[in-house]
């Protein structure tokens, strides 16, 4: 059976390069001037791009060494003149607003008093303000 195998897988092997031969018979080759300009063609294009992604990578190297590291030095510089200032103005208060300031707070006190919680019930009632934090205990009836 090995030696009956044989003729049939010559016969298939130039089969093979008999419909080979075929096509490439068939293939519409480029001239010689074809192939020279369409060569010519991608080496350009190849070389424009080539320098376009040079010019970009210089471009955008010196934007980050000498663009980004300026900008972020202003903004930093900006950022604390602008916190400097801003505390220089928190901390300068009017006569009418210490005033005001102490005329509400008289008066949230009495309305804490007057009000109690919200559930109704008269019972330990805490101020936001850490200082003045008491406990009212009620008193014992007799």
């Amino acid at each position: 059976m090995a030696k009956a195998d044989k003729p049939e897988k010559n016969n298939k092997q130039k089969h093979f390069w008999k419909d080979f031969k075929a096509e490439l018979k068939k293939v519409i080759w480029p001239t010689r001037s074809q192939v020279i300009n369409n060569t010519i063609i991608v080496v350009v294009i190849v070389l424009i791009v080539t320098a376009i992604c040079f010019v970009l990578d210089l471009a955008f190297e010196a934007l980050n060494t000498y663009g980004i590291d300026k900008l972020k030095s202003l903004v930093q510089s900006n950022v604390t003149n602008t916190v400097d200032e801003n505390t220089v103005d928190e901390n300068t208060v009017s006569e009418d607003e210490t005033s005001n300031g102490e005329n509400s707070e008289e008066n949230s006190e009495e309305n804490n008093e007057q009000n109690p919680d919200e559930n109704g019930a008269e019972g330990n009632q805490e101020s936001d303000n850490p200082e003045e934090k008491t406990t009212d205990i009620p008193e014992a009836s007799e």
